[in-house]
């Protein structure tokens, strides 16, 4: 089966695909979708669980504004907090110069992350390496992550990518709608 890029829009069928056609969904698409809570879990193979039905439940994170797409300059970080002004919140938009997983704009080069090493919450925020794009090394531990891969891990005792936030792009202006991965020291986003 032929991989697709989410960006990319829908994919044709044909041999290529296997004769599978691929639908691929815009992240707004998604999460607009996600606004609908539907559905149900039957737990038929759990023990204790017998027959009970579990409904989903859909997370809904604020729509924040962060920046101007013009204001940015390459390479030079820019700090915000999201989604509330809670405890360990602090996040990072940078402009890479080079294209970025989930990245946002005509270069598709600006992504945002939690500024928190997901080891044990060593603060990263001044520690953006724009020779190399990535994040740390952590002071506590000396993590670092690659900022063009959807946060991952590089080296050091981290185990888990940096929480990313998800972005949209309204004319000029760019929003945080959401965000991927648990923020460290919270066992729920938005529950700060």
């Amino acid at each position: 089966m032929k991989r697709h890029d989410v960006t990319a829009g829908p994919a044709s069928s044909g041999p290529a695909s296997g004769g599978i056609e691929h639908t691929c969904v815009s992240r707004r698409s998604f999460l607009k979708g996600g606004s609908v809570a539907g559905g149900a879990i039957m737990l038929s193979g759990v023990p204790g669980m017998e027959g009970k039905v579990l409904a989903a439940q859909v997370v809904r994170y604020p729509r924040m504004f962060i920046a101007k797409l013009s204001a940015l300059t390459t390479d030079q970080p820019l700090k915000f907090k999201y989604p509330d002004d809670g405890r360990n919140s602090g996040s990072l938009l940078v402009k890479l110069g080079e294209r970025a997983g989930g990245g946002l704009g005509p270069d598709r080069d600006v992504v945002a992350f939690n500024a928190l090493c997901t080891h044990q919450g060593g603060p990263m925020g001044g520690t953006y390496k724009p020779e190399h794009k990535i994040l740390g090394p952590c002071p506590f531990h000396q993590s670092t992550f690659d900022l063009t891969r959807h946060g991952m891990i590089v080296s050091g005792h981290a185990t888990e990518s940096l929480p990313q936030v998800l972005l949209e792009l309204e004319g000029d202006d760019i929003y945080a709608v959401g965000m991927i991965g648990l923020i460290y020291g919270r066992h729920d986003n938005l529950k700060g």
